[in-house]
């Protein structure tokens, strides 16, 4: 099969698969799946067509629970149905999941695993919601990158018709959803040939139809709710056999094979990690790395959670495990996580069939998207090598309250050398991550080279910060967490070099690129010591491009995305220059064609005129002998200094437990210590022209 390689993110992996497979989608946005829908609808709009030769049905209703709502009524009708969803949004659709399961109508839910509001609201990525609904009777297939969600996808769909059991496929909300890499796509031709079309058939008669009255929904009484309740459990037990067999035939259609639990790591190793969802990636890869140094140890991916099925567990568990360390992305009190008691119950339930049962440890990482390491693996391994291991562990944060953390190295690199990592760091909806995803896009479908990016967003979005991580090489990518040590830098923001570290742990001899007016002399007064320091003790090529002036020559005014993006091509070298400016020009020209002739002019003549414009800077060796001073002392609230501050100064992660407030309430009139001055202009309040349109503010 000639294969197809397509560079894209996780929410359109999972699009592709769901518009094939479905009739009709309902849909209600809710971040980090809203962008499922959206792609979903332009291509209905553009008559694209599924693998029943007919265009996608979408809706959009006004709740997530009339989105579900929907879903239950359409599937009842005799249509395949689908939504997209996460978080708060799928908790709003648990009575109708009740309903679809107990009614067995085979729904997909794409879900986007994110955070739920407790203490706090966090849009980020972990699995406390797909957790709160692992009650309800759907299946749960989890995925772990982009091309599993591609193909895990598909076997979710394809599953669900055939054992009529609804599903819900998910994968980490931005860390997978948002997250862009070269995969391989699927075609709808070759997802038709795997459909159950008897399954299809057989569920289509099923719909309500007026010419074939029934009862749906009536109440029971004591004397036969139980038995109703247990009528379907036939259906559940073939879930797993099912799951796998369709495993089994995308894996004969695409080459990559997959298990109900897949496992990875030394044959006889004694350690093990088991968990779900983008963290396999990491911990594959510091696998990939500790056996190259000896060590006997083995990690669990969990694809299908729901049914859990204790067998097919164990049977890829070899023998020797003496310890397993079971990681959960959630937060519930209680006797330890989900997925540690669910494994803890298959040892206990299957009576030492692997002889004595090893020892079973419970962890608890990443949530709230809250980085999850090859430094953090590591101290799990290592946990488990004490005498004692600490159980019910964290990793990632600070735990000085009831001290349940493990420390952990935050700079251990794991990854193939070959990898280019680059760091750009931007203002919301200044175009900098749309820049870097045009890239991503030219380097993966124009070179042999693997990609990925990931784009770390303030939770202000629009006027937040965004720091876009981009790596590029020859080998696959697994590094699932955030760059910690770039070959190349880019501040698209002069004010950013006052508020952050920026250039914290860039390589020696790496690029820094710096969008600024600045001469050599203004530097000198502008730049921070520390940074001054940095950038010649590290012997960094340092270049500097006044993005912004070029902007206002050719007419854009403040939009300095591409300016940034043809300085990357210029200096980085991924590819050769001519062709980075041709592939540049025609996604501009693809880009912007909608808006006219003399926006795509205006940025075709920013990518030549930028060409000529970057400065390498020769700055002093003097700059190494900067004296870094000392932070003057504030006269700030004991909140603002120990909290506010490092917060606001990207240096959250280092914070304790214990700087926080147990029930998340936080002082009022905060805003006035968080002056960024992040505008290019700022406007001047005129009160007798006001007419209230708060533009200015």
């Amino acid at each position: 099969m000639l294969k197809k390689m397509q560079t894209l993110d996780g929410n359109t992996a999972a699009a592709h698969v769901a518009y094939a497979m479905s009739d009709v989608a309902t849909l209600y946005p809710i971040t980090p799946s809203s962008p499922i829908g959206e792609i979903a609808d332009e291509w209905a709009a553009m008559g694209r067509k599924n693998i029943f030769g007919q265009t996608l049905t979408i809706r959009q209703l006004q709740s997530e629970a009339g989105a579900a709502g929907a879903v239950h009524g359409s599937l009842a009708a005799g249509a395949l149905t689908t939504t997209f969803t996460a978080s708060q949004g799928l908790l709003l659709m648990i009575p109708n999941m009740y309903k679809m399961a107990g009614e067995l109508l085979p729904a997909v839910l794409h879900v986007t695993a994110r955070a739920i509001a407790a203490h706090a609201l966090s849009i980020f990525g972990d699995h406390q919601d797909v957790m709160a609904v692992r009650q309800t009777g759907f299946a749960m297939l989890a995925s772990a990158s982009i091309q599993e969600v591609m193909d895990l996808g598909l076997v979710a769909h394809l599953a669900a018709i055939e054992s009529s059991v609804p599903f819900i496929h998910f994968f980490d909300g931005f860390r997978t959803s948002h997250e862009i890499q070269k995969i391989e796509i699927i075609e709808y031709e070759d997802m038709a040939k795997l459909v159950n079309w008897d399954a299809v058939e057989k569920f289509r008669k099923r719909g309500a139809n007026p010419e074939r009255p029934e009862l749906r929904g009536s109440a029971q009484n004591p004397d036969i709710y139980f038995q109703g309740r247990e009528a379907a459990n036939s259906y559940y037990m073939k879930v797993p056999e099912i799951v796998s067999s369709y495993m089994k035939k995308v894996g004969e259609l695409t080459g990559r094979k997959y298990k109900l639990f897949d496992y990875v790591g030394h044959p006889k190793a004694e350690r093990i990690v088991i968990s779900m969802g983008s963290s396999c990636e990491t911990v594959e890869e510091y696998i990939n790395y500790a056996l190259a140094k000896g060590e006997r140890i083995g990690a669990v991916k969990v694809r299908l959670y729901r049914p859990f099925s204790a067998e097919s567990l164990l049977s890829v568990i070899p023998a020797s495990v003496k310890r397993v360390t079971v990681l959960d992305r959630t937060k519930e009190p209680g006797p330890g996580g989900p997925l540690y008691t669910d494994v803890s119950t298959a040892f206990v339930e299957q009576g030492g069939r692997m002889g004595e049962n090893p020892l079973v440890i419970n962890g608890r990482y990443g949530l709230g998207s809250k980085e999850f390491n090859p430094g953090m693996i590591k101290a799990v391994f290592d946990n488990m090598n004490v005498v004692i291991p600490k159980n019910h562990f964290t990793i990632g944060i600070e735990d000085d309250v009831t001290h349940t953390s493990l420390s952990w190295d935050n700079l251990m690199g794991v990854a193939p050398g070959d990898a280019i990592r680059c760091k750009f760091w931007g203002l919301g909806s200044d175009g900098t991550v749309g820049a870097n995803k045009t890239a991503i896009k030219i380097i993966g479908n124009n070179t042999p080279k693997y990609v990925q990016g990931y784009f770390a967003y303030d939770s202000k979005k629009s006027g937040g910060i965004t720091i876009s991580h981009l790596r590029f090489g020859n080998a696959p990518i697994q590094s699932a967490y955030q760059i910690f040590s770039p070959e190349y830098i880019a501040c698209h923001n002069p004010s950013y070099i006052h508020l952050y570290d920026i250039l914290e742990g860039i390589k020696p001899g790496a690029s820094f690129v710096l969008n600024s007016p600045w001469t050599l002399e203004e530097m000198e007064e502008e730049i921070p010591c520390a940074m001054r320091r940095t950038i010649a003790e590290k012997k960094l090529k340092f270049y500097n491009v006044n993005a912004v002036k070029i902007a206002s020559e050719v007419g854009l005014e403040g939009r300095i995305s591409m300016i940034m993006q043809t300085a990357f091509f210029k200096i980085s070298g991924i590819i050769p220059i001519d062709d980075a400016v041709k592939y540049l020009k025609e996604e501009i020209k693809k880009m912007f064609g909608k808006k006219g002739e003399a926006v795509v002019q205006m940025n075709l003549d920013a990518v030549d005129k930028t060409l000529d414009s970057i400065v390498e800077v020769d700055y002093p060796e003097a700059w190494a002998d900067a004296v870094v001073l000392p932070e003057p002392e504030l006269d700030d609230p004991e909140f603002i200094k120990k909290v506010l501050r490092p917060i606001v100064a990207q240096k959250g992660d280092s914070l304790p437990v214990s700087a926080f407030p147990p029930d998340g309430i936080f002082p009022v009139g905060t805003t006035k210590y968080e002056k960024r001055g992040v505008a290019i202009n700022v406007p001047m309040w005129i009160p007798e022209n006001c007419i209230q349109c708060n533009q200015c503010s």
